[in-house]
């Protein structure tokens, strides 16, 4: 093991700074966490090493590589063992320098799109990415593909792990840095789709209450007549009112009609 690097990696800490907001998370226990586990180190052995891919899975309840496979050292010139006591800063230092802001701008991206989902979408939430592992020794700069999901969601909706299947890409892409893109199933069965190119196609994802109240704000309507309409309370619609300023990130009335009108709900 390098001891320099490790010491620098160690002290530096510059790149998990960046996640604070996932381990964040008032997290819940996982019951059936060890099995999981044991099922990824079933399915990593009887296809990673016939495939050629490396699945990499961060831990956000305490930002770390909980689990990863493949030829890392060979591809990236960083041995295992810095993997195991160091991960998250490893994997990070490893990227292109020229990539690195736009991971770290998708991951907040990731990160607020998640937690407007519901539960059930949540768990048909995808993501991917195209970017650049530069090796520590030889500086060769090799393209890799990742496909994400989420692997561990506690009862609570969390974000606790995810899994990364990566694989190298031996012809260099169109694009020429970080590119991504996420997907989600609606409950009504809508595919929604994100990409780095259409970054304005912002999804708003609101309950069927909250989407009956949008439709009568965008009619007009204040929050009496929204009230008298579906039979609820006055302090019942201002209450769904502010949950929807609070998900679209909007200051004022003003602005929740501007955005309501442009994106899709």
């Amino acid at each position: 093991m390098d001891k320099i690097l490790l010491k620098d990696l160690r002290k530096q800490n510059k790149f998990t700074r960046f996640f604070n907001e996932w381990k964040e998370q008032a997290f819940q226990e996982y019951p059936d966490e060890k099995k999981k586990m044991e099922e990824l180190e079933i399915l990593t052995q009887n296809i990673g090493m016939r495939e050629g891919l490396t699945f990499v899975c961060f831990d956000y309840r305490n930002l770390t590589l909980a689990f990863f496979t493949g030829n890392v050292e060979e591809l990236t010139g960083y041995p295992a063992s810095m993997f195991h006591s160091k991960g998250m800063e490893t994997a990070f230092a490893m990227l292109h320098p020229d990539d690195r802001s736009e991971l770290f701008r998708f991951q907040k991206i990731v990160f607020d799109s998640f937690h407007q989902l519901t539960l059930a979408e949540k768990h048909s939430f995808e993501f991917s990415y195209t970017t650049r592992w530069v090796h520590r020794k030889t500086k060769k700069i090799s393209w890799m593909l990742g496909k994400v999901r989420p692997y561990l969601i506690d009862a609570a909706g969390n974000f606790a792990m995810d899994l990364h299947v990566v694989m190298q890409l031996h012809t260099p892409p169109k694009t020429t840095g970080y590119d991504w893109n996420y997907s989600y199933q609606q409950e009504d069965g809508t595919r929604i789709f994100v990409s780095k190119n259409s970054p304005n196609t912002k999804v708003v994802s609101l309950t069927k209450k909250e989407k009956e109240i949008v439709s009568l704000i965008l009619e007009g309507k204040e929050s009496k007549a929204i009230a008298a309409d579906l039979n609820n309370s006055v302090n019942t619609v201002a209450t769904h009112r502010k949950n929807i300023l609070k998900k679209l990130n909007a200051r004022n009335v003003g602005e929740m009609v501007k955005i309501l009108s442009t994106y899709p709900f």
